[in-house]
């Protein structure tokens, strides 16, 4: 990736046969309150070419501990991609991605139950961060692919929920892009904009394994640490074998090391903090994701086995897992 429009460059491809999946999806949290917001944009095209493509909007405010959290459906003509790097218009929700340091999105969901409306300015300057290294970005494998088009990007505008309005003035968050031809099979993906005691700073982690065949593969535990404008990388193909990471209902750990850097990372949340939702697979099936915003997260980094940075963050963590278990207790809001 080159530039932020090749980070959020659409993959999509409206005449190919293969199935895909791709999102974008911006996340932001309150200053200093346990509050945050979650909007996801998505184009899902089955790989069983009698089902119809269509696109996907995804909602959901993060409120101490409680969550409004819609996802609609939305028909494949009632999208405009106007161009591959700088809008996209799925139904009444748009998203206009940074020109000239300054980006927009609006949207709204509604059901019998909730509803969300939101109109966001954001801004920033930092460049796209991979979790995968470079190459792995043009390669078949990996199937699921993920970055971070801009990291501690800053929001402000407005949100609805059930009629409340929030004020949303410099939100520190993140928008992100990710796609492929098969969601991994089980994950779980962190990630901090901003810690409480190091504003300029941004972790984005992942432990996880896929299918190959009958055959599960190793684990496979990466992250990336920016401090200060330092970029700290442990996601070399045989580092992620050979780092540890294990994780649960609902707190998570890693120790990851390179030649000269050891980080350790703890990721935890409350159940109450968590919603589910089922996420289509283009091959078949669905796998259910438990996404939480308000986690909490601490880390180590460690320089020659002497720490040199104790970071913290209460409760701005972002915290996914993507699971075919049934046992979460986790109430799914998109049945």
């Amino acid at each position: 990736m080159k530039s932020y429009q090749d980070a959020n460059r659409l993959i999509f491809n409206k005449k190919s046969k293969n199935g895909h999946y791709e999102s974008y999806f911006l996340r932001a949290n309150h200053p200093s309150k346990k509050l945050a917001f979650w909007f996801r944009y998505t184009i899902f095209k089955p790989k069983d070419s009698g089902q119809e493509t269509i696109a996907e909007v995804w909602g959901a405010f993060f409120k101490e501990d409680e969550i409004v959290a819609i996802q609609q459906d939305v028909p494949l003509d009632k999208c405009d991609f106007t161009s591959s790097s700088d809008f996209l218009g799925i139904s009444t929700s748009k998203l206009t991605f940074l020109k000239n340091g300054k980006a927009s999105v609006n949207g709204e969901l509604e059901n019998k139950q909730n509803s969300i409306t939101w109109q966001l300015n954001y801004t920033g300057k930092e460049s796209p961060l991979l979790l995968l290294p470079f190459q792995y970005y043009k390669r078949r494998l990996p199937k699921a692919k993920a970055l971070v088009g801009l990291p501690n990007a800053l929001f402000d505008g407005s949100i609805q929920v059930n009629n409340k309005s929030y004020t949303i003035t410099n939100w520190q968050g993140s928008e992100n892009h990710n796609w492929g031809s098969q969601h991994t099979d089980e994950y779980a993906w962190g990630q901090v904009c901003g810690f409480d005691n190091q504003p300029n700073s941004f972790l984005e982690c992942s432990t996880a394994r896929i299918k190959l065949g009958p055959f599960w593969s190793p684990w496979m535990n990466l992250a990336v640490l920016r401090i200060a404008g330092k970029e700290y990388r442990f996601s070399g193909l045989w580092r992620a074998i050979n780092n540890q990471g294990h994780y649960g209902y609902f707190d998570w750990t890693m120790q990851c090391e390179s030649r000269e850097y050891q980080l350790q990372i703890k990721i935890k949340g409350s159940p109450k903090g968590f919603v589910a939702f089922y996420y289509k697979n283009p091959p078949g099936g669905r796998h259910t994701c438990l996404n939480s915003k308000v986690a909490f997260c601490k880390i180590i980094l460690s320089k020659n086995g002497k720490e040199i940075h104790h970071l913290t963050s209460q409760n701005k963590a972002a915290f996914e897992i993507l699971t075919d278990d049934k046992q979460h207790g986790i109430e799914l809001r998109n049945i």
